[in-house]
């Protein structure tokens, strides 16, 4: 019972006490004065009859007394009036009994008054000739007592009630601050970090309220502290100090996961971004202002190449960049390429007079893994080439040899994806991820989609989602794909969850999110949730839909994911507006994972401990080896992702009705 109904309750009990307390000595003290009354009346009745009685006793004139006693009884209150002789013989008597109609047969019962009965000595001077016997009757004593207790009950009711809204209200307005610890506690838990702004004026609630926000500060502070170290340790390890892109170190790691997800189908470019002629923008403009042709060049590299989702950006030295774009056709990397070279000439232009040379880029694409260093030699030799081919140059070469298989083309594209809008052609693989520790059973499976070609080959969502987005047909995809996804046989996949990514474009169409929301709500309790996984840059970039689209989903029975986490070099401050049910580390950190010593290891941990402290659960996704898994074991890591877990199996095409 909440502390608020025990007070109002006690309240409401004190007043039953003083509403009887004061039943009872009202009661007692008008029973007291209505029998003094009554025996007054009696009295007073008996002496003056008895005094009119005795001149017509003394001559036997019973008719004149008989007459004399009936005016007064039928004029008066009186329960029995008697005369009687000196031998104790009656010689007249009238009685009445006693019955009260207005009032309760139990009320008599239970409160009855004490009639007295009064006597009168009737004489003829010196010689008694008998007794004058008088009781008054009760029943106007007993009505005057009922309404009396009556009266009293209703007004202590009226003021009963009146006291008792009142105190309610009074209660709620003095306990609101309480109710509001409550609720800031119950936030607290949730990794919610509110502040009571107003302070009650009652002294002790005031200390309760200060000491409530102050302990929300600390923990606020806790969590802040270690999202710093995280970003900190991050930043020192994978981050370039004056750009705040990715190091070469960072390259190494997201270039290497990479073409390990990938396996025998990686392909995509790599390209080499050199800003011309720094080592003597340095001599003659100053460092200050080199660094700041550096920092604006990295902005215009880092806008030019968010085309592509998966795109990592990093400077390798000095005015060198490099441009890693998994599963993108050559068409696409050109266009990229072209891009890089025209902004950085604009920005030597714009920013800083610079008219010479601004920069050349030089590029190659693969069509199987290929290593970092072979990567970075080959592009570094084109790089050197298109450097001698005059102003603001750029190339790009197929590493030898080089498919024919992938689309190449817009208009190649836009008649693909007629043709899976039309058909629906697309397959959904799946993997299970399994969870450790404390979540062990509650393991779920995640959905990947690719789309089948004419040729015979199956393109993965790396790819053909950057094309799709352009095309403007993301959300029809999605819907293609989720329309798949809910009709999934239960005994398809056997989990209680099912993990899917979606674009935060199709959030943007208003009648997909509606559909999609309906499709959720019409979903029976039986099937397995649903899970929807988005990109970390992708959150960052339209936080505010996705909290949207978060709070409807969570309020219907399904969550969201994170999936790349850390990967994006962003503030880890949107954990708690959006609180995910987990966040997956990206591949990047965990196939880089050595030793237990490395600073990759401190890394995770930390990155693990800001997770946890929203109760977030954190995956690692790309395990491909016991190693890593039993490295990650120790860093407290809930779940486990990867081809050492699970391999891809494709979904059979079993569909409920």
């Amino acid at each position: 019972m909440t502390l608020y109904r025990q007070l109002l309750l006690f309240i409401l009990s004190l007043l039953m006490v003083l509403l009887i307390g004061a039943l009872l000595v009202k009661a007692h003290h008008t029973r007291g004065f209505l029998e003094k009354q009554l025996a007054s009346h009696a009295q007073d009745t008996a002496t003056s009859l008895g005094l009119s009685l005795s001149p017509y006793l003394a001559e036997d004139d019973l008719p004149t007394i008989e007459a004399m006693l009936n005016a007064i009884f039928d004029h008066g209150y009186y329960q029995e009036i008697r005369l009687v002789d000196l031998g104790g013989a009656t010689i007249l008597e009238r009685s009445l009994p006693v019955v009260v109609d207005e009032v309760p047969s139990w009320f008599i019962e239970n409160l009855s008054l004490i009639v007295p009965e009064a006597h009168s000595l009737l004489s003829s001077g010196w010689r008694q000739m008998g007794t004058l016997s008088v009781v008054s009757h009760p029943g106007y004593a007993y009505k005057t007592l009922w309404n009396v207790l009556v009266s009293i009950t209703g007004m202590f009711v009226i003021t009963g009630v009146v006291v008792a809204l009142l105190g309610a209200l009074a209660l709620r307005l003095l306990l609101r601050p309480l109710q509001l610890v409550e609720k800031q506690a119950e936030a607290l838990c949730n990794r919610r970090y509110t502040l009571q702004k107003t302070l009650p004026k009652t002294r002790e609630l005031r200390r309760v309220v200060l000491a409530m926000n102050t302990m929300t500060d600390k923990i606020r502070e806790m969590f802040d502290e270690q999202a710093r170290v995280a970003e900190n340790l991050r930043k020192s390890a994978y981050s370039d100090p004056l750009t705040d892109l990715g190091n070469r170190r960072y390259l190494e790691g997201k270039v290497l996961a990479g073409m390990q997800l990938a396996e025998s189908s990686a392909y995509g470019a790599f390209l080499i971004a050199e800003v011309s002629g720094l080592l003597e923008i340095n001599q003659t403009k100053g460092y200050e202002t080199g660094d700041a042709l550096l920092r604006k060049s990295a902005k215009m590299i880092t806008a030019a190449a968010e085309c592509n989702e998966s795109a990592t950006i990093a400077r390798l030295s000095g005015g060198s960049f490099a441009i890693y774009l998994p599963e993108v056709t050559p068409e696409d990397a050109g266009m990229v390429a072209a891009g890089l070279v025209h902004g950085l000439a604009a920005v030597a232009l714009e920013e800083f007079g610079i008219s010479s040379p601004a920069g050349h880029v030089g590029g190659v694409t693969y069509d199987r893994p290929v290593p970092i260093g072979d990567l970075l030699a080959s592009a570094d030799r084109i790089l050197r080439t298109a450097q001698n081919q005059g102003i603001h140059g750029y190339k790009l070469e197929a590493l030898p040899p080089d498919t024919e298989l992938k689309p190449r083309g817009e208009q190649q594209w836009q008649k693909i994806f007629r043709q899976i809008l039309a058909t629906g052609q697309v397959i959904l693989f799946a993997q299970r991820v399994v969870m450790a520790g404390a979540q062990s059973g509650r393991d779920h499976v995640e959905l990947f989609s690719r789309i089948p070609l004419a040729s015979g080959e199956i393109v993965s969502a790396g790819l053909f989602v950057p094309l799709a987005e352009r095309l403007q047909c993301m959300a029809d995809v999605d819907r293609i794909v989720l329309e798949k996804v809910t009709r999934i046989a239960p005994e398809s996949l056997n989990a209680e969850e099912i993990a899917v990514n979606i674009s935060v474009s199709s959030l943007k169409d208003d009648n997909f999110a509606e559909w999609l929301l309906g499709i959720l709500q019409n979903r029976p309790a039986h099937l397995p949730r649903l899970i929807f996984e988005f990109k970390e840059f992708m959150v960052v970039r339209d936080l505010d839909l996705v909290l949207a689209f978060a709070g409807k989903v969570q309020g219907i029975g399904h969550s969201i994911g994170i999936d790349h986490f850390a990967g994006s070099f962003v503030n880890f401050g949107y954990l708690k507006s959006l609180r995910p049910r987990y966040v997956k580390i990206d591949r990047a950190f965990t196939v880089e994972l050595t030793k237990e010593s490395g600073d990759t290891y401190f890394f995770l941990e930390a990155l693990t401990g800001v997770a946890h402290s929203l109760d977030i659960l954190v995956i690692a996704e790309g395990i491909e080896s016991e190693f890593q898994q039993q490295n990650l074991y120790r860093l407290n890591i809930d779940g486990f992702q990867g081809y050492f877990i699970d391999s891809l199996r494709e979904v059979p095409e079993k569909f409920t009705g």
